[in-house]
């Protein structure tokens, strides 16, 4: 691409997507608001990860209830809210993970995958 060319195009993009509606938003709580609560859904992916023995069943099941009805809130607002939405559907399907985990933990697993899983996540003794 030639240098003119290429000015132009980064010109068309600057103009496109940094203007003041843009810079409107970001110093919004419509923006910031979703931005901090990413914070929930990244913890329960990085928590899928971990030993099941340790899942709150209640905290799951708020968490789960949580982020069904901020996801209709995130649709119900004006203007829409599809940042805040896309946190919370993160959110939801991270913690029907957890949710799934516990229950097959504490209700569904025989006592032969117990003990396996509890073995997976003992700690080494020294």
């Amino acid at each position: 691409m030639s240098q003119p060319a290429q000015r132009a195009a980064t010109r068309s993009v600057i103009q496109k997507y940094i203007n003041k509606e843009t810079l409107k938003y970001v110093f919004t709580t419509h923006f910031w608001g979703p931005v901090s609560n990413f914070g929930i859904p990244i913890a329960a992916i990085y928590d899928l990860k971990k030993d099941p023995t340790v899942i709150s069943g209640p905290m799951t099941g708020a968490l789960v209830i949580y982020s069904a009805v901020f996801m209709k809130y995130a649709l119900a607002v004006t203007p829409t809210n599809y940042l805040l939405f896309g946190c919370h559907l993160v959110n939801e399907a991270a913690q029907l993970g957890q949710g799934y985990r516990f229950l097959h933990y504490n209700y569904l697993a025989d006592e032969d995958e117990k003990k396996a899983i509890d073995e997976k996540w003992s700690m080494p003794s020294k």
